[in-house]
């Protein structure tokens, strides 16, 4: 068996705890909101050094074409959660955080992006295509993504998408593999290569989990890259 088959059965396995959904809009409050199981350096789980849980919420459209997302983190073992970070995440992925602290988190930074109403827009019926994903992402991303805690800077995101087709024993799901790079625009230029295994659910338009890898360019020390691992364990319209 090869190693895209033999993920493929752990992801089928894992999206039984998934939650189906279906995006509406409500009279008052999120239109949406999102929980997600993460785990950074370490694989995702409900506890332990590295976990938490990032909720989510989708507020509603932005005068411009976009639309408002929050999210917060709540890392294991910690008193309170992070500060709520809110962005506007556009059809493509592009990602604004215009205000202060203009932050996104490591976490944050993996699924925002994959928000964008259009961001999966390349993949066809059977889920197999290949398409391009070219965004900006304008924030000051926390220690772990960056290493630029403060800094306002735009990333300029270059990703491939490939499907890879029906989950097996988990139809309604589809396997796409992501790479390419992100470009800080100004400052040290500096550059990291990523990879993502992403299982998106087509029907209701988010990721179910996600498994991505960044290598940072130039290596800042022996430890060079970050993972972050999410899964998607509660959604409001599921």
């Amino acid at each position: 068996m090869n190693r895209l088959g033999a993920a493929a059965i752990v992801v089928a396995a894992a999206l039984s705890a998934v939650p189906a959904g279906g995006q509406t809009t409500t009279a008052a409050g999120p239109v949406r909101k999102l929980v997600y199981e993460f785990g950074f350096n370490t694989p995702v789980a409900s506890q332990g050094n590295g976990t938490g849980k990032e909720t989510i919420e989708i507020l509603g459209p932005a005068k411009d074409g976009g639309m408002m997302v929050s999210g917060t983190d709540y890392w294991w073992n910690t008193a309170r959660p992070r500060a709520t970070n809110t962005c506007e995440v556009y059809a493509t992925g592009s990602v604004t955080c215009a205000e202060r602290p203009y932050a996104l988190s490591p976490i944050q930074l993996t699924i925002f992006p994959l928000l964008g109403k259009n961001y999966f827009k390349g993949l066809n019926a059977s889920g197999t295509s290949e398409w391009k994903r070219d965004f900006n992402v304008s924030a000051a991303v926390l220690p772990g993504a960056s290493g630029f805690a403060g800094n306002l800077y735009t990333w300029k995101c270059d990703f491939t998408l490939q499907g890879k087709g029906p989950v097996p024993n988990a139809a309604r799901y589809v396997l796409i593999l992501q790479s390419g790079t992100l470009t800080q625009q100004g400052g040290r230029y500096w550059k990291a290569n990523e990879k993502a295994k992403i299982v998106y659910d087509p029907v209701a338009h988010v990721p179910g989990i996600v498994s991505e890898e960044r290598a940072h360019i130039p290596q800042r020390s022996v430890y060079n890259n970050d993972t972050i691992e999410v899964k998607l364990i509660k959604d409001s319209k599921g």
